[in-house]
């Protein structure tokens, strides 16, 4: 009796180290010249439907895994911080339409990125509702007034975009034409449980005493506000695809405090909640679901419904790939400090991990301050390389 088994592998360009012992064909792409330093390959041609991110994330085949970073426009890049320098308010900088799509260009005016993040920041939806906040620099977020009762859960407004944050859906809708289809526009918003933390805690937090003595003393009070950021942060997505975006990324930044019983409690069925209403009215519109320590939830995210599931550097890629259809990720970010092969070969490790279809190479978390520019610069030179053949011929028999 003979049982076939497929196998996929990825190929890499010449100018690259691989890790895989298999054949491959070489990608000749022309090059584009990157100002930190190397090459990195041009785009054979501009999809005029639908880009490589979204047709991978929908299960169409491709050549490739699409690649983007979350934060890679930021702080480790030099055009950012001469634009910190001018503008040294992160409010002034994200709030700005001109300077948010200043911003979310730079990275893709280097290194061609397949998807366009919007700069922005989960917080920025709570002025328009009633919750004053600063981003300061050297400290982080900083909420005014924190919340801990019931009156000042009553007093959180309904959000409504169109309103509180025009200069997002602007952004957005001139990204979309720079952009121009050669990669994905994408839109994000925090979870429920995420902005629940900051405004509870008063801001980032080492223990995140507050939040669990309001869900385990008063959960009726921490539902209460969670219900308001699930309805707002539904009204937000839809807001956000309306004006350009065509995948969103759902940050859940604090899960990794939250034990699963828990999880299921104060983040589960409120993600649930988002991702049933935007469906209503947005069904093709990729959700995609970021949880910070997500190795403990591996068997939970994908009841939320969400389309892809983006997994930390803690989760071994091939365990993720048996527990979701489509998943992100997943490279420690801090793989981007070491020399240019050790990145070369844990991109190769985690793209043959991952699979053949519906996987986005990034990292496990947001680039590192400090990054070199030119390591990024090699990563999406390699990650771009990357050619995808079904050795339709190689058969293990038994």
């Amino acid at each position: 009796m003979m049982s076939c088994n497929y196998t996929s592998v990825y190929s890499i360009s010449p100018s690259s180290k691989s890790a895989f012992t298999s054949p491959s064909i070489f990608n000749v792409n022309p090059k584009i010249c990157c100002s930190a330093g190397g090459t990195i390959a041009e785009p054979k041609a501009i999809n005029a439907t639908e880009p490589l991110l979204l047709d991978a994330v929908r299960g169409k085949d491709v050549e490739r895994p699409p690649v983007w970073l979350m934060r890679q426009a930021g702080r480790y890049m030099k055009s950012y911080q001469l634009l910190c320098e001018k503008y040294p308010s992160f409010r002034d900088r994200s709030e700005n339409v001109d300077l948010v799509v200043e911003i979310s260009l730079q990275p893709w005016k280097v290194f061609r990125p397949d998807g366009v993040i919007l700069f922005s920041d989960i917080l920025t939806s709570l002025s328009g509702m009633n919750i004053p906040f600063d981003i300061i620099k050297g400290n982080g977020p900083v909420i005014f007034d924190p919340l801990g009762t019931t009156a000042d859960v009553e007093k959180v407004k309904e959000f409504i975009p169109e309103e509180s944050v025009p200069y997002v859906g602007e952004a957005l809708t001139i990204l979309r034409k720079e952009v121009n289809n050669q990669a994905a526009v994408l839109g994000f918003v925090g979870a429920p449980f995420a902005l629940a933390s900051y405004v509870v805690e008063g801001g980032s937090s080492k223990n995140f005493a507050k939040i669990k003595r309001l869900a385990f003393a008063e959960p009726k009070v921490l539902h209460a506000l969670l219900q308001k950021f699930a309805t707002s942060m539904a009204k937000y997505i839809r807001y956000q695809a309306d004006s350009g975006a065509q995948a969103v990324q759902i940050f859940d930044s604090w899960a990794t405090e939250l034990s699963p019983v828990d999880f299921e409690e104060f983040s589960l069925p409120y993600l649930k909640q988002i991702v049933d209403s935007v469906k209503l009215t947005h069904p093709d519109l990729p959700l995609i679901l970021y949880a910070s320590g997500s190795g403990g939830l591996l068997e939970r995210l994908p009841l939320t419904g969400v389309d892809v599931v983006s997994l930390d550097w803690t989760v071994d890629m091939a365990d993720g790939r048996r527990r979701h259809v489509a998943i992100q990720g997943n490279v420690d970010p801090g793989v981007l400090f070491g020399s240019k092969e050790f990145i070369t070969n844990r991109i190769n490790d985690t793209v043959k991990k991952a699979g053949k279809g519906k996987h986005i190479l990034n990292l496990g978390h947001g680039i590192k301050v400090g990054t070199p520019e030119e390591n990024v610069a090699h990563f999406f030179e390699i990650a771009k390389g990357l050619k995808l053949i079904l050795w339709s011929s190689i058969l293990t028999c038994s």
